[in-house]
C-alpha cells in the first residue's frame, strides 16, 4: 500500500526545498563571480552566498525547526532579487528573477513541509 497523501506531500517539500537552496547558492556563486559579477573579475558581493550554507544541512536532513526559520530567513534573498530585477537591466536582471524564482520555491515547500510534518494523526 503507497504511503498517505501527506506524507507523499512532506517528501516533495523537503525535495523542491533542497534542490532550490542549492540551486539558489549555485546561482548566487556564478551570478557574482562569473556571469555579471558588479566588478570584471568577481565582487565580494559573492560573499552573500555564505549565509545560504547556514541551513542547507538542516533542510538536507529534514529538520523541521530549520525549515521555519530558513523560510523566514530566504526572504532576504527574495528582497534583493526584487530589487535587483526591476532596478538592473540586462543578464543581472534575468539573474535577479532566477533568484526570485529560487526564493519562492524555497518558501512555498518550506511551508508546506512545516505544515504538513506537523499534523498529528488523529
Amino acid at each position: 500500500m503507497t504511503d498517505n497523501p501527506p506524507r507523499q506531500f512532506q517528501r516533495i517539500a523537503h525535495l523542491a526545498a533542497g534542490i532550490s537552496l542549492i540551486g539558489l547558492i549555485f546561482l548566487c556563486l556564478a551570478w557574482e563571480l562569473f556571469l555579471a559579477p558588479l566588478r570584471p573579475g568577481g565582487s565580494w558581493l559573492v560573499l552573500k552566498t555564505l549565509p545560504l550554507l547556514l541551513p542547507l544541512r538542516g533542510i538536507l536532513n529534514g529538520r523541521r525547526y530549520t525549515f521555519q526559520w530558513a523560510s523566514m530567513f530566504i526572504l532576504i534573498y527574495f528582497t534583493e532579487g526584487m530589487v535587483r530585477a526591476t532596478s538592473d537591466k540586462g543578464a543581472q536582471a534575468l539573474l535577479a528573477a532566477g533568484e526570485v524564482l529560487l526564493t519562492v520555491t524555497f518558501f512555498v515547500a518550506a511551508i508546506i513541509f512545516c505544515r504538513v510534518s506537523g499534523r498529528r494523526k488523529t
